[in-house]
């Protein structure tokens, strides 16, 4: 034995370095077995030539609105014949979805849950919310949340959207005289106040100050990480650092970041204080939610209060997550909604006739039960969204090996389903391009495939607040409806559309206004 030791000491200093690189040559066999595989897997797929490293890069590489004409006219790989197309974005692997069959798949999936890389950009700003979580974090806070948007709940936001939807109203009376102008800052004014709201309990009146620093604050954000997704030598944050973007970027989280945590100490304090008057009846309660009305950061403070293990950060990462997601997304519907009813007078036409049937000549703020009566109001919206969806882009990652179409997709691929073009398939919606409410009828919704339609997603990660969004809207286009007509001064041919994280016109929403006498 001493004999082994001492030949032990003298010969593994000298055996260490071969060992390593035999660990490391066992570690790159391994791998590059793994990679050969997946190779030959994803190169089964339909796809375009790719080049060595950088893959298709140079070719989706584009400004987004080039890119997106491209998405438009068919003119990228995903306009062959098959149900499903691969491209290379450098060595990572992504497979394109735009038909329902191939798609349902994906969104159906309790496994296939997982964001794409794109969304990591989001981390600094939503954290990892319900809209970036994955796993069990993402089951928990879905389950946590869901309560929050029951119809009793929903019900108290309608006076909220009411009230910001006259504010606009007042200020789209100043260009109601027949002039051309662009809608969309007004209404995603309007609808950034609707959420501040809801979301805080806090107004920061961004339609009487737009050029507050909140607000500032939340476009600038939203343009640095388009950029950022847009740009792959922005992505690494060494180099993100050294572009001098990374500052600016933080700058903007600074200001988001603290008022949602002021606001979460003040909606703590006050909760507390309601907790502690310990109401005796429900005659006080509805005097007191009066005074002071329920938000959705309230919902998650009680949340806190039963689990000690939900922080402020994590309050903060839903009601941030709540902000970006309910934003952005209602303004785009509801322009996309006028710019539609403007190019087509004759289907206006008919929303106003419900409008009228619904309302009089009753000034009145709009109620639940109005909402339901404004069914023609509800399918014009919902087939804005079919041609215009807010959001034009699904991305998963898939973190199990997929079979699609009959290939098999492995692990690491990131699946991108595009809904514009999902939204377009012939065979369920003939004449795919012309505006119809009337497809969503029900009898022409009943043969319809699930997932041939998917504004809000679908399946288990669909978006927890659509019906919040389909409130909103009715709620905001029929108050502007009510008061006037609506003509676009944009073609639909002419179009130019910017597909970012967000869908819009990318000279925004142009249109004319003019009084409407009932």
């Amino acid at each position: 034995m001493a004999w082994l030791r001492e030949n032990l000491l003298i010969w593994a200093p000298h055996a260490l370095p071969y060992l390593m690189a035999t660990v490391l040559i066992g570690l790159f066999i391994t791998w590059y077995t793994k990679r050969k595989q997946m190779v030959a897997m994803i190169e089964k797929i339909p796809g375009p030539p790719a080049w060595p490293i950088i893959g298709n890069a140079l070719d989706i590489n584009v400004e987004p609105r080039e890119f997106f004409q491209g998405v438009r006219g068919g003119a990228y790989i995903w306009s062959s014949r098959t149900d499903i197309a691969r491209f290379w974005i450098g060595p990572f692997p992504m497979v394109v979805l735009y038909r329902c069959p191939t798609s349902e798949v994906i969104l159906s999936s309790q496994k296939h849950i997982d964001k794409s890389r794109d969304y990591n950009f989001l981390h600094p700003w939503l954290g990892t919310g319900l809209l970036t979580s994955t796993g069990q974090k993402w089951h928990s806070r879905r389950k946590l949340l869901t309560p929050g948007f029951h119809f009793k709940i929903l019900e108290d936001f309608v006076e909220i959207f009411n009230n910001q939807s006259e504010i606009m109203l007042k200020k789209l009376e100043k260009k109601a005289d027949g002039k051309p102008f662009d809608i969309f800052p007004f209404v995603t004014l309007c609808t950034l106040d609707i959420i501040c709201e809801t979301a805080m309990g806090r107004s920061i009146n961004a339609q009487g100050n737009s050029d507050s620093e909140y607000v500032r604050a939340v476009y600038r954000i939203g343009a640095l990480i388009q950029q950022r997704q847009a740009r792959p030598w922005l992505q690494p944050d060494i180099l993100y650092k050294l572009s001098g973007y990374a500052k600016e970027f933080n700058a903007c989280l600074k200001v988001l970041h603290d008022l949602s945590y002021s606001c979460i100490r003040e909606r703590r304090a006050g909760h507390h204080e309601r907790k502690a008057k310990k109401l005796e009846d429900k005659k006080e309660d509805d005097i007191l939610g009066k005074k002071q009305r329920l938000a959705f950061l309230d919902l998650l403070l009680d949340a806190s209060e039963s689990d000690p293990t939900i922080t402020d950060e994590d309050i903060r990462e839903e009601v941030d997550t709540f902000m970006f997601e309910g934003h952005d997304t209602t303004a785009a519907a509801i322009n996309w909604s006028l710019y539609l009813l403007g190019c087509y007078p004759d289907i206006q036409a008919r929303v106003h006739e419900e409008i009228d049937a619904v309302f009089g000549n009753d000034n009145r703020p709009v109620t639940m039960n109005d909402l339901r009566a404004l069914k023609y109001t509800e399918n014009c919206i919902k087939e804005a969204l079919r041609l215009f969806p807010s959001v034009p882009f699904i991305g998963r990652e898939l973190r199990e090996e997929a079979v699609i179409d009959n290939y098999r997709i492995p692990v690491g691929t990131t699946v991108l389903i595009i809904t514009f073009r999902l939204h377009r398939d012939p065979e369920q919606f003939p004449n795919p391009e012309v505006f119809d409410p009337d497809r969503f009828l029900p009898e022409n919704i009943l043969n319809r495939h699930p997932y041939a339609y998917v504004p809000f997603s679908a399946g288990p990660r669909n978006c927890i607040g659509q019906k919040f969004a389909l409130m909103e809207e009715k709620i905001v286009l029929s108050s502007i409806l009510r008061k006037f007509r609506v003509e676009s001064c944009t073609r639909r041919e002419d179009l130019k559309l910017l597909g970012e994280l967000i869908l819009r016109p990318e000279d925004g929403n142009t249109l004319k206004l003019f009084p409407r006498k009932i």
